[in-house]
């Protein structure tokens, strides 16, 4: 079943070792980690599509069910063009390369947000990797690409205001479940916990509405520098945390 503990858990995380079912990344600092080595922004993203590949491979290795990571917002259209063609590009790369042995790890793609403004070629391209793993029952890793939080509720807002109007539905019938299911992570569980690289603490736009009772953790680290040690911070961090939900946690009971 997707999102199960993987059976190759690593045996030394410790039993108090707590694994979110659904890990949330914003992957920030790949130009601050460029500008830091005197090397150009594109090479940080190269760097920083190999940080991704090996946090693929440690959600796997820990068990983790749900990966969503933040590629490309909705606002990043404002960068200069080369360095836009740039990053489509890699994408691009990054699936071609990498398709083969995502499907022998069982990796499941889902790749959210607007369609609007993408090359024909990019469009064929995310819905053959989408079509490729949608049977794939290990970690599903979602790409959020061209995505932004508002932009997704708008649509959702619009999407059940037609079927409001259409008579299909009525107004009283809208509630968080419903609402929820129009949105396009219909069907994913809310992210436990939400990383932020780089030093910056926000969220930037990203899964707003799915992130109302996740667990922010910020790292210090460029994303390109985000390893394994910085992931056992995280996970630790996260185990450390009373998750009450608007209640009264373990803690205070």
């Amino acid at each position: 079943m997707a999102g199960e503990p993987a059976a190759n858990m690593k045996p030394e995380m410790g039993a108090d070792l707590r694994i979110p079912l659904h890990l949330g990344v914003i992957m920030d600092g790949n130009g601050r980690w460029a500008k830091l080595r005197g090397k150009r922004r594109t090479e940080g993203h190269v760097e920083g599509v190999k940080a991704l590949r090996n946090l693929v491979e440690l959600c796997i290795s820990y068990g983790v069910g749900y990966l969503t990571v933040f590629s490309f917002s909705s606002e990043n259209w404002t960068r200069p063009p080369d360095e836009i063609s740039f990053i489509f590009n890699l994408l691009r790369r990054f699936v071609a390369s990498d398709l083969q042995r995502l499907i022998r790890n069982n990796v499941r793609v889902r790749i959210i947000g607007s369609r609007e403004g993408l090359e024909p070629s990019l469009l064929r391209l995310i819905d053959d990797v989408e079509a490729k793993t949608v049977h794939n029952t290990g970690l599903t890793l979602v790409v959020a690409f061209n995505y932004g939080g508002k932009a997704e509720i708008v649509a959702a807002t619009r999407h059940l205001a037609r079927e409001v109007a259409a008579g299909r539905l009525r107004p009283d019938d809208i509630d968080e479940a419903r609402f929820g299911n129009a949105l396009l992570t219909a069907g994913l569980p809310d992210p436990d916990v939400i990383i932020r690289t780089s030093g910056e603490q926000r969220l930037s736009n990203f899964l707003l509405w799915q992130a109302a009772y996740s667990e922010f953790v910020f790292v210090e680290e460029n994303w390109p520098d985000f390893d394994e040690t910085c992931f056992i911070r995280v996970l630790e961090t996260y185990s450390q945390r009373d998750r009450r939900y608007g209640g009264i946690g373990a803690a205070a009971s």
